[in-house]
């Protein structure tokens, strides 16, 4: 399950992010997951609630925006009548070739996170 390995990678960008700005609590990560990039959302949360789990972050969610690649044939337009995961680059309708454009993102989109208080206090 490379899940696991993905989401021990978010969760250290999240934490040099915050701990490059101060000490802090994570309470959630925000990441764009792409249709094509061979990552199940639901066992990426999953793995990020064994990652966090026990450590100072422990509640922290991990919120995952699904982005769908598009296919568009040069004749016919976009091609609306694929089943998921069919990704042949034959157009259905004409026969043309078919280009397939998005759904490979990856990225941590944003975080929250509160910082400590009496760091704050400071």
């Amino acid at each position: 399950m490379h899940e696991l390995s993905l989401a021990t990678e978010i969760y250290r960008t999240c934490r040099a992010t915050i701990d490059a700005r101060g000490p802090g609590r994570l309470d959630s990560a925000r990441v764009a997951i792409g249709e094509l990039a061979a990552v199940e959302p639901e066992l990426l949360v999953y793995a990020w609630e064994a990652v966090v789990s026990g450590g100072r972050d422990a509640a922290a969610r991990l919120e995952v925006e699904w982005h769908p690649a598009r296919q568009t044939c040069a004749t016919c337009g976009e091609v609306m009548e694929r089943a998921p995961g069919n990704w042949l680059r034959i157009c259905p309708t004409c026969g043309g070739p078919v280009q397939v454009a998005g759904g490979d993102e990856l990225d941590v989109i944003d975080l929250s996170y509160t910082p400590d208080e009496e760091e704050t206090a400071k």
